[in-house]
């Protein structure tokens, strides 16, 4: 159904705002438009009908995306996630038992969302199990304050998720690690920080001469991996991971550039990054 329905596309030239408000004018449907619409599309495969049920429920998507706004993704992927979660909710979706489509699609957009922030934020796997990945979007919003964790805070935490102690404080150091700052306050005149403990061996001659063919070694391996791509595979690694800051293309930008849908270019660019990972690994 994904490449038969047709949506709101985010291009590189649009902007997240004009994309809001054109989804916001498409009315939510009445319970009893809703159920007509699954049944045409259950009973007849009627498209239109299922195009009708997912566009009446793409402003709920952008809402749901907003929630994710913290882990520093682009917003127009977290929504087109969110989108095709959505849509494999419309596909599943049985009016009949008394559910709304709303209440019945959160879940497979957050799925969708969930999944593409764990393969994708900071490029690190941090949750594996059900239990770590509940850990992963729920430890923010259950930690009483922003400092760290005290033990019987964590847990509670524990206790609550249905994992070990252990497990938080490490999800919460994996998670803050980065907040910690290696200059000295301003303010501190006598007080040291991590970097005044640091040695600098970059302007070592040796140093520098294995950084030079470390640097020489990466930029070889990585100009063989792509070369290892086709064309249309390798464009999307380039355009998705390789871009400068600012220019890099979403999901949709490249879905409607090749003319397929979002999720066939994520299946491509997930084959790619797999295949050069395989050519970068030593012999």
């Amino acid at each position: 159904m994904a490449s038969a329905v047709t949506l709101p596309v985010l291009s590189g030239g649009d902007s997240i705002e004009s994309y809001i408000q054109r989804v916001n004018t498409v009315p939510m449907l009445s319970q009893e438009e809703e159920t007509s619409l699954a049944q045409r599309y259950h009973q007849d495969n009627d498209l239109e009908a299922a195009k009708q049920l997912v566009m009446s429920h793409l402003r709920v998507v952008v809402s749901i995306a907003r929630g994710y706004s913290g882990y520093g993704l682009p917003q127009a992927d977290l929504i087109q996630e969110g989108n095709i979660g959505l849509m494999k909710a419309v596909k599943r979706f049985e009016p009949g038992r008394g559910v709304r489509l709303f209440s019945f699609a959160v879940h497979w957009i957050k799925a969708e969302i969930h999944e593409y922030v764990l393969r994708n934020w900071r490029l690190v796997r941090v949750a594996t199990t059900k239990a770590q990945r509940k850990l992963f979007f729920n430890l923010r919003s259950m930690k009483p304050g922003f400092a760290a964790l005290t033990t019987t805070e964590a847990q509670k935490i524990a206790d609550d998720l249905g994992v070990k102690r252990e497990e938080v404080l490490e999800m919460e150091t994996r998670m803050s690690g980065q907040d910690i700052s290696l200059v000295a306050d301003d303010n501190d005149d006598e007080g040291y920080a991590p970097i005044d403990w640091l040695a600098d061996h970059d302007s070592a001659p040796d140093a520098t001469l294995a950084r030079r063919a470390t640097d020489k070694l990466h930029t070889e391996g990585l100009q063989m991996a792509l070369a290892s791509l086709d064309e249309r595979s390798r464009r999307i690694v380039e355009t998705r991971w390789l871009a400068d800051e600012g220019s890099s293309l979403t999901l949709h930008d490249l879905a409607a550039e090749f003319d397929v849908s979002a999720e066939r270019i994520r299946q491509i660019e997930a084959k790619a990054l797999s295949k050069m990972k395989q050519t970068l690994l030593p012999a």
